[in-house]
């Protein structure tokens, strides 16, 4: 596991960015493409905004990604909710990328349906291939939920599944990628920050920790983890 700390919630998404933007740049020059799997959620935006910018737009070889996403809520791709509308609205439309270099999650058909489909499409990519995605980015809520993976959700247990459609009553339904296909990734960075995450971060963080939280279901198995956090996000909870 690898904590990188920065000083606040601008210095360390400009941090990240550097990092994804130097991840991308080698790894086409040994591979053909580069596969990630965005994250949702309030704290990427300024992310994507940020590699959408002239600074970092132009870095990026826009033709060799193929993206995809860790999770969707269902609801209508026009639905300010919808994380593949934020995607767009911050990064995915402001760049050249072949459209269908573009996975989305469906939201048209029936959540058991989509997560089957987008199982279907997630085995096409990766099932020849020693890893998964080169790169999934993940959040974490205050309650140390991750993709949607909730505390007490009965598809923890699921060792199996790729991707898994969610009920929760305070969620709403949702589909989500599962910890068996994201911990085959070359990479998996958490993007935390804020004050209000800190008692949350610092038990996830907890060495010799029980697996109390989803957060703590994502351990990759080439150890490639990574903590892109601010101080607020790392400060011991009082």
């Amino acid at each position: 596991m690898h904590l990188h700390i920065y000083k606040d919630a601008d210095e360390t998404t400009f941090a990240l960015a550097d990092w994804i933007t130097t991840l991308i740049r080698k790894t086409v020059e040994v591979k053909d493409r580069f596969t990630i799997a965005l994250s949702g959620g309030e704290t990427p935006k300024k992310l994507y905004q940020t590699l959408a910018s002239d600074a970092y737009r132009e870095k990026i070889n826009w033709n060799r990604l193929h993206i995809f996403w860790g999770d969707e809520r269902y609801v209508p791709f026009n639905d300010e909710r919808n994380n593949a509308k934020m995607a767009y609205d911050n990064l995915l439309g402001k760049v050249n990328i072949p459209p269908e270099q573009v996975h989305k999650i469906w939201t048209d058909i029936t959540p058991e349906e989509s997560a089957k489909q987008y199982e279907k499409i997630l085995h096409q990519y990766f099932d020849d291939r020693q890893t998964t995605f080169d790169l999934v980015l993940l959040g974490m809520g205050e309650d140390g939920h991750t993709l949607s993976l909730f505390p007490g959700s009965e598809i923890l247990d699921d060792n199996n599944t790729w991707v898994n459609s969610v009920l929760s009553k305070e969620k709403g339904e949702r589909i989500t990628l599962m910890p068996a296909v994201v911990n085959r990734s070359a990479a998996i960075v958490f993007l935390v920050t804020g004050k209000s995450k800190a008692k949350i971060l610092q038990e996830v963080l907890q060495e010799n920790k029980k697996e109390n939280y989803p957060a703590q279901l994502i351990h990759p198995v080439n150890n490639e983890l990574h903590w892109f956090v601010d101080e607020e996000a790392i400060k011991k909870a009082e």
